[in-house]
């Protein structure tokens, strides 16, 4: 169900209390309870109508109001900015003074704020239309429209003074200009003969420009940028920039800031446009006032005008923490606001030691220090009053689910039920048989409720679960049906969360339980507390003894057929095999091409290795025909897959040795360590073939990566730093932001520290209402559209 769908849904019976008098009495179990279940992607909902059932009419009758022109307005006021008005036109020959402040947007000292329109400086002819195409409209775009790099003019180089092929940027006076034609290929060359301040003489080319000549006077002075030619004693410039050195002196002598641009915006008119704002503000009012010196924050007022005309580079370093700060903080803010989950009361429960003993002993194995260490973080949130939120991380093996069994065994022996939600059913059944073996020794009942069952024994589950004869039940989206309802509900476990829906999983988690996400992939840490800001992190980052590394080797096109010979030997020795083939690009035929391009593959498989067993699993397959795949390739009725889609996270096929991926440079590091994660799960020495479709070198060393390590933490900070969050599979879809100068690669210590922040502003001001957050909560409004998020729970 969509957002704009459960608006309506909530819309009705609201109206509908609306006119019966606020009697509490449309709605079975009461209002509130209603809000409870549907309510939570509108936290500010939530928030009004909390209590309902102890108010009097006349407040009920205020709050529900209020309600309704919350939901039909389609804005949550928390995330949203206020509508302004358009600023009316001053008469002609009069100057439009700036917007008045408002009490939703805290204005600096004077008339000039945040939300003033950039026609209040002076901008010269065109200038609005100019910043308008950059997408600035006030002065809040301008002071955070960052420079994207910066130029040390502080000390220009004399002409003499520079070598063939660099850089460089030079100030100088323009003694000569001619138009040249060149006879060969019909070019048009400016040239234009200059002097440094030295006396040094030099030439200035703009290569089929000839609109330039118009623009250099003789006699003008003009700094120039480009790339340097020296033939004997002529120096040359390539020039890929020049401007004016007429008027403010704000592109010489000073470390330059050079700033997003478009054809036909010079970088002269975005310094003078940023120097007359930050001008125009006596002071810049900072919304972490009250946290600042805590934190040892330097005030926003410095850090800004140090980010756009910086003192030194010390002085600029100093100024672009403060501000990354203030994007990590608006973002975690975001997600914790959106999710509704900042400060929710969960449930209690004792933990007490000869459980943990028991659930001990009753292991194969012995736990690890990470497993230890993780479960201890679980069971602190377990006995803690307020709802669990955790995610656990972990390489492929390391033990998540029976960390995830000794917290479903405490919640059982508090007299609460657990669930664990998996994204496919040969999953759900392997998790099944895996918590069988950990808590039905300890008299904890656990059952199994997947779509394939038949209706009977779905009766008989659902019957458990009602009257609470079912501790445990693990389940597909089967458990997120409407008619399955459990007695007491107090531990969820989201295997892989990502492959649910946000509105999926929120019918799970109705009721309030403690939830634990469980996930297998690989997240750089700095990623996953933006992603999952709502949620705690744990990782488990060590594997159990005994754990043999697979084996993994990097081949090119020439020699790929090694990769199939070695396959033949690993089918002699009775393992198997998996050969995976990379998605094809987008397109309006992907799937078709898809399905060519691995039955293709197949044939020519069946063609090498005629006395081998191959089958095919493709992304045209439904779940269920991908899943009988597996479940043969599983009990050996085959020896090869053939595999176009990412092979379903978590499946053990104990035989499975060896791993081919074919065209290897067309996947994320993270995810080609996640297919390595497939063999090796029965003990068996195993290894994994890279197969490159192309050798170039960049290709290979990133490919090497793999091959060299097997710490998926590792990998994943890797693939983060040569691809970018953007770039990394999935975060598009899941609302990740481009930031403007925080970097995910390289921040976690500002987003740690952001993000505590967060926390404790929320939990003590959950919704941003308390005076000294006003201008917080301002600034949240206005930059939320361009600051992603991501419901998770």
């Amino acid at each position: 169900m969509t957002k704009d769908e459960l608006r309506e849904r909530l819309l009705r019976p609201l109206r509908r209390e609306l006119s019966d008098g606020a009697q509490d009495r449309v709605v079975a179990g009461g209002l509130e309870k209603l809000v409870q279940n549907l309510g939570q992607p509108f936290p500010e909902l939530a928030h009004l109508l909390a209590g309902y059932r102890e108010m009097g009419t006349a407040q009920r009758l205020e709050r529900l109001q209020k309600a309704i022109e919350l939901l039909a307005s389609g804005q949550d006021p928390i995330l949203t900015a206020p509508v302004r008005a358009k600023p009316s036109q001053p008469p002609p020959g009069q100057v439009a003074s700036p917007a008045a402040p408002s009490p939703e947007a805290p204005q600096a000292v004077g008339e000039i704020g945040f939300d003033t329109p950039v026609e209040a400086i002076a901008l010269g002819p065109g200038g609005k239309k100019k910043l308008g195409e950059l997408g600035i409209r006030v002065l809040r775009d301008l002071l955070h429209g960052y420079p994207r790099r910066y130029e040390d003019r502080r000390a220009l180089q004399s002409v003499r003074e520079l070598e063939e092929g660099q850089k460089a940027t030079v100030v100088g006076t323009v003694l000569s200009r001619e138009l040249v034609k060149t006879p060969r290929k019909g070019m048009q060359l400016v040239q234009v003969r200059f002097m440094d301040a030295w006396g040094w003489k030099f030439t200035g080319v703009w290569f089929n420009q000839p609109w330039v000549l118009k623009q250099v006077p003789e006699g003008a002075n003009l700094l120039v940028s480009g790339r340097v030619q020296r033939r004997g004693g002529n120096v040359s410039l390539m020039v890929e920039y020049f401007e004016d050195e007429a008027g403010e002196s704000l592109s010489t002598g000073r470390i330059v800031p050079v700033y997003p641009s478009r054809e036909g915006i010079s970088q002269a008119f975005l310094r003078r446009v940023a120097w007359r704002t930050l001008e125009a503000f006596a002071r810049i009012p900072d919304p972490l006032e009250p946290y600042r010196a805590a934190l040892g924050l330097p005030d926003l007022d410095w850090a800004l005008r140090q980010a756009h005309f910086p003192d030194s580079e010390e002085k600029l370093e100093r100024a672009l923490y403060r501000l990354k700060f203030d994007e990590f903080l608006l973002l975690e803010l975001k997600v914790m606001i959106q999710s509704g989950g900042s400060a929710l009361l969960g449930r209690y429960f004792r933990v007490e030691p000869q459980w943990l003993e028991r659930f001990r002993d009753n292991l194969p194995f012995t736990f690890t220090k990470a497993q230890e260490r993780v479960l201890g973080e679980i069971l602190a949130d377990m006995q803690s009053e307020r709802q669990m939120a955790r995610l656990v991380q972990g390489d492929v093996g390391s033990g998540k689910t029976a960390v995830a069994a000794a917290a479903l065994y405490i919640a059982a022996q508090n007299g609460a039920q657990g669930a664990l939600m998996a994204p496919t059913e040969i999953l759900a059944k392997q998790h099944y048989q895996n918590l069988q073996k950990y808590l039905f020794p300890l008299g904890v009942t656990v059952d199994l409720l997947v779509g394939s069952m038949p209706m009977a024994e779905k009766r008989g589950v659902l019957e458990r679960l009602k009257s609470a004869h079912t501790d445990v039940v693990v389940g597909t989206h089967a458990l997120i049906q409407e008619r399955v309802e459990f007695k007491d509900l107090g531990l969820a476990v989201i295997d892989e969360e990502h492959r649910f829906g946000v509105l999926q999983r929120r019918r799970l988690l109705g009721s309030r339980p403690d939830v634990l996400v469980m996930s297998a992939t690989p997240i750089p840490r700095s990623l996953a507390l933006t992603m999952y800001g709502d949620l705690e992190v744990s990782l488990i980052d060590e594997l159990p003894p005994g754990r043999t590394p697979v084996k993994t080797k990097v081949l090119t096109q020439k020699t790929r057929l090694q990769a199939y010979a070695f396959a033949r030997q690993e089918i002699a020795k009775g393992h198997q095999v998996f050969v995976v083939t990379p998605m094809i690009e987008e397109g309006d035929n992907e799937a078709t091409a898809e399905l060519a391009a691995a039955t293709k593959l197949a044939d020519e498989l069946r063609e090498l290795l005629p006395d081998v067993r191959i089958e095919l699993l493709h992304g045209k397959m439904k779940a269920e025909e991908k899943d009988l795949v597996m479940e043969r390739f599983k009990n050996g009725h085959f020896d090869l897959l053939v595999s176009t889609t990412v092979i379903e996270v978590g499946v053990d096929i104990p035989q499975a040795t060896l791993m081919i991926i074919e065209n290897a440079e067309r996947f994320g590091l993270a995810q080609l360590h996640q297919l390595r994660g497939r063999v090796g799960r029965g003990g068996l020495e195993s290894y994994c073939i890279l197969i490159a479709g192309e050798s170039s070198k960049k290709t290979l060393s990133r490919l090497r990566i793999i091959e060299e390590s097997t710490d998926g933490f590792y990998i994943a900070e890797k693939d983060l730093e040569l691809r970018g969050p953007g770039e990394l599979r999935g975060l598009r879809q899941s609302g990740m932001p481009d930031l403007r100068i925080g970097d995910l690669a390289s921040d976690q210590e500002i987003i740690e520290k952001s993000r505590e922040l967060a926390k404790q502003i929320l939990e003590a001001d959950p919704y941003l209402e308390a005076p000294q957050h006003a201008l917080l909560k301002r600034e949240l409004q206005a930059r939320a559209e361009a600051i992603g998020f991501r419901e998770v729970i």
